[in-house]
């Protein structure tokens, strides 16, 4: 895809509530974004542009545990060309969980899958990564050409090191760069770890996701710097890529606040390293400029 003007967004959601129930939608002050969202309203959402690009292709992620969200994401990538891939979820822990991802990835638009990802964030077992059980399954996402999106937060991400160590051949994506907790303005554990993380060459993070660890109301570009610093030294351009984490963010400002301050967060970067973080890196860890061809293998 990277046209050179084009916008990735790597990270965003859709649910329907009729369709299907959100249960952590029911957590105090989850009350904005309790309702159903699709992509028009993700368009509707996104009218900045970000260094002159306009959004253009999205990554469209998982919500819950369930391989039917995962089917539902798939067609609506096949019917919409604003998603350009999907994260969807199999139960990692299961000894079927290879038969479950060749079946979502041969069966309709199963073109689209290009990684998968688990709520770790939401399980209370401090070492769930490094279960055998789930190994075994992210070995299975592996073998089968998949990244792996790394749901986790700060004080999880020990976790995530050993995995990344553990399997140094599986694609990882640190989602939401392990949500750092910017309100608190304590970076220090979380930069020592993230740094750490990042010597490892197959882990890739997401500038996403950011915006709700700071204040929702208060929160600056000049909270997120930090952050954003951190990030870049750690990971350089070429692993970093943009997500808006839509319809999320819209509890701390929304799709075009967030845009206005990764503007600002990449003034004085080069024309080539804008490119990766809003696009490149992205395309790349996505595979979103591989041409669909109909039930096959995405790997």
């Amino acid at each position: 895809m990277s046209d050179n003007q084009g916008l990735v967004d790597a990270h965003h959601h859709v649910w329907d509530l009729d369709v299907r129930p959100q249960p952590w939608l029911d957590e105090p002050g989850h009350e904005p974004i309790r309702r159903s969202f699709g992509t028009h309203a993700l368009r509707s959402a996104a009218t900045r542009s970000i260094a002159g690009r306009r959004l253009t292709s999205t990554v469209v992620v998982q919500c819950i545990a369930s391989v039917p969200e995962t089917r539902d994401l798939l067609a609506l990538a096949g019917s919409d060309p604003l998603i350009g891939a999907v994260v969807g979820w199999a139960d990692l822990t299961s000894p079927a969980v290879g038969d479950v991802l060749d079946d979502l990835r041969t069966g309709p638009d199963g073109r689209y899958l290009r990684a998968v990802r688990h709520l770790v964030q939401g399980e209370s077992d401090p070492d769930w990564l490094q279960r055998p059980d789930v190994e075994r399954g992210l070995r299975a996402v592996g073998e089968r050409g998949l990244g792996y999106d790394v749901l986790v937060r700060s004080h999880q991400l020990p976790q995530a090191i050993l995995l990344a160590q553990r399997l140094p051949d599986l694609p990882l994506v640190l989602d939401h760069a392990g949500k750092p907790p910017i309100a608190r303005r304590e970076l220090t554990e979380w930069t020592q770890q993230l740094r750490t993380l990042a010597r490892q060459p197959q882990v890739h993070c997401k500038v996403s996701g950011l915006v709700t660890e700071a204040d929702h109301d208060t929160w600056t570009t000049d909270d997120i710097r930090p952050v954003w610093d951190v990030l870049f030294s750690a990971f350089g351009p070429h692993r970093l890529m943009f997500g808006s984490d839509w319809p999320v963010c819209s509890l701390a400002g929304g799709w075009n606040r967030w845009a206005a301050s990764v503007e600002e967060l990449l003034a004085g970067c080069s024309a080539a390293e804008t490119e990766a973080v809003l696009a490149g890196t992205a395309t790349a860890f996505y595979r979103l400029d591989s041409a669909p061809q109909g039930g096959t293998s995405c790997s």
